[in-house]
């Protein structure tokens, strides 16, 4: 073992805070296959910013080994007592294309009563690509929380799966701006007849960045 490895090594294992949050930052330096087994029993610490610091790092460091990362992002979606680790859990999930996962962002969804969860699994299902998630965006699009909704929007478009435009077009004169911005950017991603119509309609819009963002789809 080098010398930076050992050093790297013996922050990790310290009982001290701040030794340990020096020792993830200096992880980022190593390629991930050296990274992963340091990285690894970090997700179960016990101080819950070092479970959040670890877990986030998992992406890109659990490149290295997909399969074990799955078990432990599964383990901290489900187990973890702080919703906050939960939710970076998700979002990794969706960085590594663990499609495998989906039905347990599904369950998660389903079951929790935590918004930031829930945004979480919401904003996970686009950057994932998985075409599976269409259904739960649709539950999510109708949430009662604009953050929900917003990040519904998004993955939506992100998906690109066409028969998202006609339940985004009813958004259109959505009383809040960053809604109507979001779903400009969303029908940019999405080959439908309609979709030329409902820019033109955003090109009018009275915000400004609203209407700049669909003129520039339009003319793209």
């Amino acid at each position: 073992m080098s010398d930076s490895l050992t050093a790297i090594k013996a922050l990790l294992g310290s009982d001290n805070f701040s030794d340990k949050v020096r020792g993830l930052n200096q992880l980022r330096a190593l390629e991930p296959a050296e990274a992963f087994p340091l990285l690894k029993p970090l997700v179960n610490d016990a101080n819950p910013r070092i479970r959040y610091a670890a877990v986030s790092q998992l992406d890109p460091v659990g490149k290295a080994d997909l399969e074990q990362s799955l078990q432990l992002l599964r383990d901290r979606l489900f187990n973890d007592p702080e919703i906050d680790v939960q939710s970076v859990a998700a979002d990794v999930i969706g960085g590594l294309k663990l499609t495998a996962a989906y039905p347990d962002l599904q369950k998660a969804y389903e079951e929790t009563p935590e918004w930031l969860l829930q945004m979480s699994i919401v904003a996970t299902l686009g950057e994932m690509g998985d075409r599976r998630g269409f259904d739960l965006l649709k539950i999510a699009l109708d949430s009662e929380n604009s953050l929900i909704r917003t990040a519904a929007i998004s993955a939506l478009g992100e998906l690109g799966n066409p028969e998202a435009l006609p339940l985004l077009a009813s958004l259109v004169q959505d009383e809040d701006w960053q809604v109507r911005y979001r779903l400009a950017l969303a029908v940019g991603h999405l080959e439908h007849p309609d979709r030329q119509s409902l820019l033109q309609q955003l090109a009018q819009d009275q915000v400004e960045q609203v209407a700049n963002t669909a003129q520039e789809l339009l003319t793209a």
